[in-house]
């Protein structure tokens, strides 16, 4: 199994398991230096396709939030400004204002802000695979199998599977990030507390005992499924993402969060590393619940594409295989994508499960 992952021009397949897993959500747009030393022919022979049966299974995957960086874009905009350059325009028009101007010039503050960070890291998704596209001749959908995405990632893949049309996932995932933001500033407004995500890593041989060890802890005070009536969402913690063989992601309350550290420390034997993440929102936690309602919401919805309105949002079957953050498995119906998709606003990202799940379907094909 090959994976690819549309960050840089000089793209090339990397170690599946560990590299996919670990470098998922903090994958770098900029940064890089762009050697343009070959034709465009030869760039495009270099991704001809070959035949499915004569090749491993390839997936391509898209990062999460967190990887945005002011001026991310301006590479590939000076690199290929006819290919780029109308995307970007593209992108301003239907989002009704410069998001491209945020991008290029921030303030980092400005696109680090979540209104602003989910729509551009999808939009710069898409926008870098379309440049190798036309640019390179990659053929996607000829040369990729399966598509996947970290969290915020799911939109590209959705779009790129062929599920959705560019123009409504960049709806929807505005759409839901406003409603993320908002459920923030109201949760600190409200309640006061910080708010937010701590990754924690461990050796391998010490995460299935350290998962175990926090939903013992949070089964008998917040998040079980027992209790989870009797406890604000405002008070609940989830293990956000399930990223690697040793690293898992906690959300919500940082006191409470806290409060589960010093427990798993002086109780249950473990001290995992514990990093702060910079993130404002505890996404993958039950305070996103309104965000999973609307989302369910739109899901039910048409099409905006102008000419497809009568269509609706979703499309299925898609053009690839797409993996399910929340059931690390391919969308299987139309009625699943709708379910699962909303549902990934409040439910653990399985990212290590689907690396697995990807790994045995190369080991079958």
């Amino acid at each position: 199994m090959k994976c690819f992952a549309p960050r840089r021009i000089s793209i090339r397949p990397v170690s599946f398991l560990e590299d996919c897993a670990l470098n998922a959500n903090r994958t770098v747009y900029p940064g890089t230096t762009y050697r343009l030393r070959v034709s465009r022919e030869r760039r495009e022979r270099r991704y001809a396709s070959s035949s499915k049966s004569s090749r491993p299974k390839t997936a391509l995957f898209f990062p999460g939030q967190g990887v945005q960086r002011v001026g991310m874009l301006t590479p590939w905009l000076e690199a290929f400004p006819s290919t780029a350059g109308p995307i970007v325009e593209e992108i301003d028009d239907l989002l009704g204002y410069k998001l491209s101007s945020i991008i290029a010039n921030g303030p980092n503050s400005t696109l680090t802000a979540t209104g602003n960070a989910q729509p551009a890291i999808m939009a710069s998704s898409i926008l870098i695979l379309r440049v190798l596209e036309r640019e390179f001749g990659f053929k996607t959908h000829e040369r990729v199998d399966f598509t996947l995405g970290h969290s915020l990632g799911e939109f590209a893949s959705l779009v790129v599977g062929g599920y959705v049309e560019f123009e409504d996932s960049l709806y929807l995932v505005r759409k839901r990030a406003e409603v993320m933001a908002e459920c923030s500033r109201r949760a600190s407004e409200e309640h006061g507390g910080e708010y937010g995500m701590v990754a924690l890593v461990t050796e391998p041989n010490h995460l299935s005992p350290l998962i175990e060890a926090i939903y013992g802890f949070l089964g008998h005070s917040a998040g079980s499924k027992s209790e989870s009536a009797e406890v604000p969402p405002i008070q609940q913690v989830l293990i956000a993402n399930i990223n690697s063989k040793n690293q898992i992601v906690l959300s919500g309350n940082i006191g409470r969060i806290k409060e589960l550290l010093t427990h798993l420390r002086q109780f249950g034997g473990h001290d995992p590393r514990a990093v702060r993440l910079k993130s404002d929102s505890p996404f993958h936690s039950p305070l996103m619940k309104p965000a999973a309602k609307i989302m369910s919401k739109l899901l039910e919805g048409k099409s905006r594409v102008k000419g497809k309105e009568d269509r609706d949002l979703l499309i299925f079957p898609g053009t690839m295989e797409c993996i399910s953050n929340v059931s690390a498995r391919p969308f299987r119906s139309k009625d699943e994508l709708k379910d699962l998709w909303a549902r990934s606003c409040v439910e653990t990202v399985r990212w290590w499960d689907s690396i697995k799940y990807l790994d045995q379907e190369k080991k079958s094909g």
